[in-house]
């Protein structure tokens, strides 16, 4: 018989991972099942890749820029190295220029599955975790980037996430407006820095008219029409008016369409964004902390030289389900045994959970309790027991 210790060795997990146990695991497929849902009723074709890969197909195309760390074991069969992801984006971009090479552009891509990292962090201690998006591989088009937003929004209200905010960066923004202002790399950097920790210090130490220009972008976070204003207003150097004004169009034509959703732009933020060649941007709710998930415009490579633009976003399930009403046990009837096959179904495919009773007991509603039931059949109609 095994002693106590040994019983707790083995229910012992490592750090940053668990056993989701229900209501919530079944809680959390249902959202997963909600989102991709909404991404197939607007043509995303939803791909399935493995969780473990040759490392060097994972680092290739935008991998290399991403730098996740991640898990790596040593196959048998090949003796090459492998690695678990850490994030499902790197692998649909793999999957589009190789496998969906010949399908029609713009292709349209869903996903969903388990994904694992070395570390977690404060904000998402869980190392393992489900994450779930779209990519929109092939075109350029501004309306690409509001395809994508939007539905973003519609899918996470689609599962019951409101108060939806969308905060927008432009991660080349601040290096454009540093070597327009002729700065070094080391004070480029620095700059960079301060402008993502909004590090007024630092800033402030930063004489004439750079100076002006670099605390202008700091007070240029805010609501989206105000930090547009703002600026615009500013002395940006010339190359760098072209993404303001794309983002200007973005803001416009997101806001035709969704005049309600709110979003704000960050001119100085780059972390976690530095593979992202275009307007990236980052989703939050309401009284949930940290964000849900993010997304922005990047470009594939098909190993040949030939690159291809690409938009997309990714959602953190562990995060979403923050963000919706706590998982509640669904409600089982307890059916006694001896109960015919059909009256079951019958039940079942009135929506009812039922528990079928292996063999007859003396006093049904202790019984149907001790299971959880909520509800027990008396052989007419499922009465409640609460």
């Amino acid at each position: 018989m095994m002693n106590d210790s040994t019983y707790s060795d083995r229910a012992l997990l490592p750090e940053g991972l668990r056993d989701d146990l229900p209501p919530f695991a079944e809680y959390e497929a249902a959202v997963l099942r909600g989102l991709l849902s909404r991404f197939a009723a607007q043509g995303y074709l939803e791909v399935t890749p493995p969780l473990v890969e040759f490392e060097e197909s994972l680092f290739a195309g935008t991998g290399d820029a991403k730098t996740l760390p991640m898990f790596r074991v040593m196959d048998p069969a090949s003796h090459r190295m492998m690695a678990i992801r850490a994030d499902m984006t790197l692998q649909i971009a793999r999957i589009a220029t190789t496998r969906l090479s010949d399908y029609p552009r713009p292709l349209r891509l869903s996903y969903g599955g388990q994904v694992l990292q070395v570390k977690g962090s404060q904000l998402r201690p869980d190392r393992q975790f489900a994450q779930s998006g779209v990519e929109l591989i092939g075109s350029k088009a501004l309306e690409a980037d509001i395809e994508v937003i939007l539905l973003a929004r519609d899918a996470l209200s689609s599962v019951g996430v409101n108060d939806l905010s969308f905060d927008l960066v432009i991660p080349r923004l601040v290096p454009m407006v540093c070597n327009g202002l002729g700065l070094s790399l080391d004070d480029t950097l620095s700059v960079r820095e301060a402008l993502d920790a909004k590090d007024i210090g630092t800033l402030a130490a930063i004489d004439g008219a750079a100076g002006k220009i670099l605390r202008g972008l700091l007070n240029g976070a805010g609501p989206a029409a105000d930090a547009l204003d703002i600026l615009r207003a500013l002395d940006l150097p010339a190359e760098v008016q072209g993404e303001i004004a794309d983002l200007g169009k973005l803001v416009a034509g997101i806001q035709d369409r969704a005049p309600d959703l709110s979003l704000t732009i960050d001119p100085g933020e780059y972390h976690g964004f530095e593979y992202k060649t275009g307007i990236g941007f980052s989703l939050f709710a309401r009284g949930v902390k940290g964000e849900l998930g993010r997304g922005g415009r990047y470009v594939t490579s098909h190993g040949d030289g030939h690159m291809e633009p690409a938009v997309g976003f990714s959602v953190y399930l562990d995060s979403l389900i923050r963000a919706l009403p706590k998982a509640v046990a669904a409600d089982l009837v307890f059916i006694p045994s001896g109960t015919d096959f059909e009256t079951v179904r019958a039940l079942q495919r009135d929506g009812w959970r039922t528990v079928q009773a292996l063999e007859p007991v003396a006093r049904l509603e202790p019984e149907a309790l001790r299971l959880g039931c909520s509800h027990i059949w008396d052989g007419r109609s499922a009465k409640s027991l609460k």
